[in-house]
């Protein structure tokens, strides 16, 4: 590592020293993790079987600016930010909220998403306006999320809070009746809702908790700076806009 250190620094050096970015210079292959189920930021593409999404794209400018090259794996969502605490990957990026929490042992990118949490009902159901309705009900939402973090501070034991591993898993338990709601991110809620729960489920009731999802690295790691400047690039060359509009259409909320 401290040779390629070395070796990248004075790379970068004869690179600044020509007019060239300092940040396509090194070439190390990192570990990078995400979760397979949070569609359309990361998900399955059934027919080449590779990881497709927002975050895959993002991931893949940030890295080709910032000099890394990277190895992809995935696992449940729950295990990532452990992953990178332990030094078992390098990187994560899979919608992970920025918390105090959280920045006490991984490192944050700077915010590449402005997000929040809401709520999703069955489409027949009209009881249901805000986070106070859902008293006496049951709740899907998933392990280790902010979600199930806020609906435990919010309703304790005054709800049935079932956490699920995966995205499909909450939203299928909602379809079939043995969840009366799903609580969770905002963009997610509102992609199953336009997509596989059209015509079956609504979204109801305010944002909340407004958050910034970050790129997540391993404490004290060298490649957070590059990677924010990367992200700095992407917002004014236009590259994040054209990124965003594939995957959501447009960029109002951005």
């Amino acid at each position: 590592m401290k040779r390629h250190v070395k070796t990248a620094t004075l790379v970068t050096g004869i690179a600044c020293g020509l007019g060239l970015s300092s940040l396509a210079v090194a070439n190390e292959t990192l570990d990078v993790v995400t979760d397979p189920s949070f569609v359309p930021f990361e998900m399955m593409d059934q027919e080449t079987g590779e990881m497709v999404g927002f975050d895959m794209d993002i991931i893949a400018e940030v890295a080709e600016r910032a000099g890394f090259d990277y190895e992809l794996q995935t696992m449940d969502f729950n295990g990532i930010i452990p992953a990178v605490q332990t030094g078992n990957v390098d990187i994560a990026i899979a919608g992970i909220t920025i918390t105090e929490e959280r920045a006490q042992i991984v490192d944050f990118s700077d915010p590449y998403y402005d997000s929040g949490l809401k709520i999703l009902v069955r489409a027949d159901e009209d009881g249901v306006e805000e986070i106070e309705d859902l008293e006496g009900k049951t709740i899907a939402t998933k392990v280790g999320s902010t979600s199930y973090d806020f609906l435990q501070e919010n309703l304790g034991d005054s709800a049935d809070i079932t956490p699920y591993p995966g995205s499909s898993d909450m939203y299928m338990a909602l379809l079939g009746g043995s969840a009366d709601a799903v609580f969770y991110d905002a963009p997610n809620v509102a992609y199953f809702a336009q997509t596989r729960g059209e015509g079956r489920t609504k979204v109801v009731g305010p944002l909340y908790e407004g958050q910034q999802y970050g790129i997540v690295f391993v404490k004290g790691s060298e490649w957070v700076e590059p990677a924010n400047e990367a992200l700095a690039e992407m917002r004014e060359d236009g590259t994040y806009d054209d990124i965003h509009a594939k995957w959501f259409g447009d960029t109002n909320d951005e």
